[in-house]
């Protein structure tokens, strides 16, 4: 079943807490009918076929639209608003972010009507389905995905209704489990699918046991994290160490691998293209150009991270550059986290340089400013030559000044001028709001129009190199910190550059561009496979292995980091140490991969990291640890027949909300 493509075009919506997979935005008790079919078609395996189809086809809403960023990047310490402010509530945590608030309800609702359709399979499924070789692998499909939404409800907003059974007519009557049930629901589940699952896929895109495993693994590490400390004491021990099992099962399985290159995994180049079939991939929603798959938005995450470059002379925006909504500006923690001279995962997550694609509008030199006088009022660069530079520099570098750039061919964009000193919030060098270095993980170059939001590579949900750091933490959290060095270690050595490679080479998505027929035909674009290493570390060419550099030889190479931020974070103890340099590692490894906020959230971390690296975030311990839950669920619901009343909802609502 290659990308999952087959989508379900009669699937009924029953009457459920909170529609259905495509109704992003109906309140929890709405009733909404697609079509005529009754509640019959899914006592046919045909039926049943078609409803799991439809829940894999739930994954993709995680990368759909704003709020794939907005609950997970936002108001943490990678990224902070950049030039378009639309959704800032959700970084600054200021007074437009609260249980009204158009995200907070949209992922409630579309995790329960994901839940609804497994459930309706989880019911019908053993009684119905007919097909031997292919029951059990469904079922396992509706637990996986059942654990999985209300594993990302727990995560959310703690303790949350578990609905266990399909809803078949209206209901008002709900309360909320606490979130040590929903945890046992989701490893039970998580546990279920395990069994059943095949340990391969029959067809391209399907869950495997090692799905679950990885899932399983995660959600015991949730479980045994900071922010259930209230009440999780008696399961900690027990679940690092059945972290530490699942996790071990899926890294040794012989199913996955990590990628030989961290570049390799974000090498887009075409849809359906081998980077998408790497070991490393765990989960992924499966997008396509199929458009009848594509859904009502596409995967969007190749908006976001963008900065302005169309504006700029010598700019005009392209399919490879990709359009720019600038939500998410790189705070200085998340450059300066990375060693940027031996860790070659910096380099591959991020742009920094694009070329002159519309030499028409090049800048011209000013006078006195050109290498020759004769040069003066010609154009600083043609089509195809480097345009745009970004300079990832460190305090301290007296290379660059706001006068002596503009005797640099390119427009150039410089960290820290001439005796500026290091800051981690507030503004140094020229980056501005809307120019910033770009994480260039999610670029699209397959998009079909330059306008067009709709991309079509898959969003990776889960990687190997996850499930590394889920065991890693395990063992830290244990106090067997030499245990987790082999974990660590597997990850730090593979962002090492080997010996001989090329340090200068640059690859993201927008090079699909060149299989694209709607762009390859452009004489120029923007896209560059250069960045800008050498000049921003200001060291000569080499291409010499930096695996001694990137490898932690002992724990001591830990506790004793002058580059993890003790000091800033107050981290003293060894405990905390080893906490924080997590952390970071899962910065440096999983930068922008949708899941920061959980992870700080869980770790109770949140308030300092956010305070501490970003600009304007300003989250409450008393409150920002969890999601307002939906207003539109407190106004529906009905305790023995009655509206809430103010109080009862207050009650219902997470503190501080």
């Amino acid at each position: 079943m290659k990308k999952v493509k087959r989508i379900i075009n009669t699937i009924l919506s029953i009457t459920i807490i909170v529609g259905i997979i495509s109704s992003c935005t109906k309140d929890f008790l709405e009733e909404e009918q697609i079509t005529a079919l009754d509640t019959d078609y899914y006592t046919t395996e045909a039926g049943l076929d078609d409803l799991i189809t439809g829940i894999y086809q739930s994954l993709k809403f995680h990368f759909n639209y704003e709020w794939s960023y907005t609950t997970t990047n936002y108001g943490a310490d990678e990224f902070c608003v950049g030039g378009d402010r639309t959704m800032e509530m959700w970084n600054s945590y200021n007074t437009n972010l609260n249980s009204l608030t158009d995200h907070a309800s949209v992922l409630w609702d579309n995790m329960y009507g994901n839940i609804n359709s497994c459930n309706i399979a989880i019911q019908n499924i053993p009684e119905y389905y007919v097909t031997s070789t292919t029951k059990n692998t469904r079922l396992g499909e509706a637990y996986f995905m059942r654990a999985f939404d209300y594993f990302k409800l727990v995560k959310q907003y703690g303790g949350v209704p578990i609905k266990l059974y399909p809803s078949t007519s209206v209901e008002f009557e709900f309360t909320r489990n606490t979130a040590e049930e929903v945890y046992a629901q989701v490893i039970s589940d998580f546990t279920q699918a395990t069994i059943l699952l095949p340990e391969t896929p029959a067809e391209t895109g399907r869950i495997t046991k090692w799905a679950a495993q990885h899932f399983l693994a995660k959600a015991y590490l949730f479980r045994a994290s900071e922010l259930n400390n209230d009440w999780n004491s008696s399961f900690v021990d027990n679940d690092l160490n059945m972290a530490i099992k699942y996790a071990d099962s899926v890294i040794n399985c012989g199913y996955h691998s990590l990628a030989k290159d961290y570049a390799e995994l974000w090498n887009f180049t075409e849809v359906d293209g081998p980077n998408e079939l790497l070991p490393e991939i765990i989960l992924a929603a499966q997008f396509s150009n199929n458009t009848a798959t594509q859904g009502r938005y596409g995967n969007q995450i190749h908006l976001y991270y963008p900065s302005i470059y169309q504006t700029l002379p010598g700019m005009t925006r392209d399919i490879s550059g990709g359009r720019e909504f600038q939500r998410m500006r790189s705070t200085d923690y998340a450059l300066d986290v990375f060693d940027r001279v031996n860790d070659s995962r910096f380099w591959k997550s991020y742009k920094t340089r694009y070329l002159c694609n519309n030499p028409s509008g090049a800048p011209v030199w000013a006078a006195g400013y050109a290498p020759s006088a004769e040069l003066d009022s010609t154009p600083r660069f043609a089509g195809g030559e480097d345009a745009i530079l970004y300079i990832i520099n460190n305090a301290g570098d007296n290379r660059y000044t706001t006068e002596n750039i503009k005797y640099r061919a390119p427009h150039m964009f410089i960290r820290y001028f001439q005796g500026e000193s290091e800051d981690l919030k507030g503004g140094h060098g020229n980056y501005e709001v809307s120019r910033f270095v770009a994480l260039s993980k999610f670029c699209d170059g397959s998009r079909d129009g330059i306008k067009s939001q709709f991309g079509q590579r898959d969003g990776i949900l889960a990687r190997l190199a996850e499930t590394y750091m889920i065991a890693a933490e395990a063992y830290g959290r244990l106090g067997n910190y030499d245990a987790a060095l082999p974990y660590i270690n597997a990850l730090r050595d593979r962002a090492a550059y080997v010996d001989g490679e090329d340090r200068s080479t640059h690859t993201d998505g927008g090079a699909a561009w060149a299989n694209n027929p709607v762009a390859n035909t452009a004489e120029f674009v923007s896209y560059s496979n250069k960045n800008t290493y050498f000049e921003s570390n200001n060291i000569g060419t080499t291409t010499a292995s930096t695996l001694s550099a990137m490898h932690l030889n002992s724990t001591s190479d830990i506790f004793n980091s002058t580059k993890d931020f003790y000091d800033e974070l107050g981290a003293s103890s060894d405990a905390d140490k080893f906490m924080q340099f997590i952390l970071n590692e899962r910065s440096r490894e999983l930068m922008g991969e949708l899941m920061r906020w959980e992870d700080l959230a869980r770790t109770k971390t949140l308030v300092l990291r956010a305070t501490t690296f970003n600009d304007e975030a300003n989250p409450d311990a008393n409150k920002h640890y969890l999601r307002p839950i939906p207003q539109d669920f407190l106004d529906l619901v009905r305790k023995d027949g009655h509206v809430l009343t103010a109080s009862e909802k207050q009650a219902m609502q997470n503190p501080g909300w």
